[in-house]
């Protein structure tokens, strides 16, 4: 096995390498403006430092979010390409859970919590857990002042920009494709079915046609 993971759905652009038993390789770099540009290098980084060539890949592993659309496309899109090229499967893991696989190692958390992630409008996506590997609500987005969440630790930059929500709010502030890669191969060695890489949007693009907008057609 060699999972190729990759998420684009919050600022920090991420890829690594897991080969069915450890990392083997990963990169991130934070820039919520350059997703495109900067993801196809990263998985370039992480191969040279494997010393390894794309086709040893055996599948794909691609954060589906919640996301803000033009950051999360990228991800997708670029996942299903490489997974056509190579004629491997391609894989989803909601992006939240990837944040609460670390929630055992970096952030040091024991029993229930929430991850939250920024959505931008003064809005979170959030979700709460049993544990690192159990997720007991569905992804949603709302206001952090609107959330009441019994003060438990919460991860995330959601939880770290609202601290009145979030009181006990702790790193790691995005996800890394480090956790994405191993939550995959950990699920897929005890023969679980991962999601469908389709998007997990939440709510509409900000980009809409304007209401009042006006068709022009050659008479």
């Amino acid at each position: 096995m060699l999972l190729l993971a990759l998420d684009t759905a919050t600022p920090a652009v991420t890829a690594a390498l897991h080969d069915g038993t450890s990392v083997v390789a990963a990169h991130s770099q934070v820039d919520a403006r350059r997703h495109g540009e900067l993801l196809l290098p990263a998985v370039d980084r992480v191969l040279t430092e494997a010393g390894l060539r794309l086709d040893a890949v055996t599948g794909i592993v691609v954060g589906v979010g919640p996301g803000p659309y033009t950051g999360l496309r990228v991800g997708l899109m670029t996942a299903d390409t490489f997974g056509l090229a190579l004629g491997v499967p391609v894989y989803g893991l909601c992006t939240l859970d990837g944040l609460a696989y670390a929630a055992g190692g970096e952030a040091g958390i024991e029993g229930p919590f929430v991850v939250a992630t920024d959505a931008r409008r003064k809005e979170v996506y959030w979700a709460r857990y049993a544990d690192a590997r159990t997720r007991l609500t569905e992804p949603a987005v709302d206001r952090p002042g609107e959330l009441d969440i019994g003060g438990l630790p919460a991860m995330g930059a959601g939880a770290l920009l609202y601290p009145d929500t979030f009181p006990d709010a702790r790193e790691p502030e995005h996800v890394s494709a480090a956790s994405l890669a191993s939550l995959a191969a950990e699920r897929l060695a005890a023969g679980e079915e991962l999601e469908a890489p389709r998007p997990l949007y939440l709510r509409r693009p900000d980009a809409q046609v304007p209401k009042n907008y006006k068709v022009v057609t050659p008479k």
